[in-house]
């Protein structure tokens, strides 16, 4: 889970200065250094938390915090200020050109990711209505250009190439006469990479930047690999000139330290971030949702968007009555794993409902990606359709029917029947915090769940 260590750690400071009615100074400056550790362990920048722990500590010195009823929510929020400014205040977009195409270049080390993340963006720019188009200018790297093809064969997007004995540079300015031909109003050149940055390297890429008129170069790191990817970012801006960055493996990163550094230490945005191993797990990357999450107080946004993508609005519409009235069955069960299930992983989706960040204790091993998911599928499809309206039928001769029949055991079905349990219970809060999330925000009338 994203930023799960630090997220812990925190919560944990907070948590008990809300237990207190009123705070001295000695109570915040406990807290602060507390914080302070919690960011250096989660590799955060030295410079980056020290100037970050006086913003804060200046804050909450102030009247706003020791006058206040509520004073443990009061840093709370000034935190969650803080973290946000840290991060960039705002989502930094692409900016698209008046006249296509728009033309991106991803630069960055061998490994980070750039050749699956240009498919990504591509996936991504297409949904937006785009048309896209992939320039393979890795010559150097062994199937580069293959791995890039394929992944535009599973995006339906085309991928221009002119195979691995051309100069990267002929290779982006004919890529880019091929999209004006053929009408790409989007275009994403995969550059190559090395292990190291040397002179090489940039001299290549400075003069596709000079030969190709390229409206933006992302820079692609690994957001796992934590200062490193804070170096890196400086190198490749002082010798390149970046106008923004795309973490990778973001959920592979505990502790987060490159999401909380980069924008810091080169003032350059982090666009969008990798959240996983799928060519749709690409995020837009907003600096308010991301501080509301390591603060434990949910991203409602996201999660609205994301059931936008994910969820038929009748089904929805229908699921949301039986919900209400308690008559959820094991039919409506198997479909919402589904559903999930295309969603993303259960702790990235209880994360973005505030206060729930913790329910997958309650769950048990539910996985919905795994073994889990498909054992669940077998003693499912295993009951009667009686069985599976009615779940309060479900006696020791039927539990053990079903577990042959799955070729499971009784203990795997009772584990079962008491996630299905667990889960109503689940989708019940979560009917009612989105639905006070959304009030709040003005925006329920845009969210198929609750119509």
């Amino acid at each position: 889970m994203i930023f799960e260590g630090l997220s812990d750690k925190l919560q944990n400071v907070f948590g008990k200065l809300k237990s207190k009615g009123k705070l001295t100074e000695s109570d915040i400056k406990s807290a602060m250094r507390e914080v302070k550790l919690a960011l250096l362990e989660a590799d955060v920048n030295f410079k980056v938390v020290k100037n970050f722990i006086n913003s804060v500590q200046e804050r909450c010195n102030g009247q706003e915090v020791m006058q206040s009823l509520t004073p443990g929510q009061q840093i709370i929020k000034i935190v969650n200020d803080e973290l946000t400014k840290l991060m960039g205040d705002v989502n930094a977009k692409i900016a698209i050109s008046s006249k296509p195409p728009t033309i991106v270049m991803l630069v960055g080390l061998q490994g980070a990711g750039k050749t699956t993340m240009s498919g990504k963006l591509g996936g991504y720019f297409k949904k937006q209505g785009k048309k896209p188009l992939l320039i393979g200018c890795d010559v150097y790297r062994p199937a580069a250009i293959k791995q890039l093809q394929v992944v535009g064969e599973k995006l339906d997007i085309p991928v221009f190439s002119m195979g691995d004995k051309e100069n990267p540079v002929d290779i982006a300015k004919a890529g880019v006469s091929h999209a004006i031909k053929k009408g790409h109003d989007f275009v994403i050149i995969d550059t190559a990479g090395r292990l190291h940055i040397d002179e090489v390297l940039m001299e290549e890429l400075q003069n596709i930047k000079s030969s190709v008129n390229i409206h933006e170069i992302l820079l692609v790191v690994d957001a796992m690999t934590g200062q490193d990817a804070v170096n890196v970012a400086e190198h490749f801006n002082d010798s390149l000139g970046i106008d923004g960055v795309i973490l990778t493996k973001l959920d592979g990163d505990t502790r987060g330290g490159a999401a909380l550094s980069i924008r810091a230490v080169t003032s350059k945005p982090i666009k969008f971030v990798g959240v996983g191993e799928k060519l749709e797990d690409i995020e837009l990357f907003h600096p308010d949702r991301m501080a509301s999450r390591i603060l434990g107080m949910g991203d409602v946004l996201s999660l609205i968007e994301k059931a936008q993508e994910t969820f038929d609005l009748e089904q929805a519409k229908k699921l949301d009555q039986k919900i209400k009235k308690q008559e959820l069955d094991f039919e409506d069960f198997l479909e919402q794993m589904e559903q999930i299930q295309k969603m993303g992983s259960l702790d990235k989706i209880l994360g973005m409902i505030p206060g729930m960040g913790n329910m997958k204790n309650q769950l048990g091993d539910v996985d919905m990606n795994g073994k889990e998911m498909k054992r669940t599928k077998a003693i499912i499809q295993s009951m009667t359709i009686k069985e599976r309206r009615d779940p309060s039928i479900l006696n020791a001769s039927r539990k053990k029917r079903i577990a042959r029949g799955s070729g499971t055991s009784v203990q795997d079905v009772n584990r079962l029947i008491k996630q299905f349990n667990e889960m109503k219970k689940m989708m019940k809060m979560f009917t009612t915090n989105a639905q006070r999330g959304m009030k709040k925000k003005g925006r329920m009338g845009n969210l198929p769940f609750f119509k």
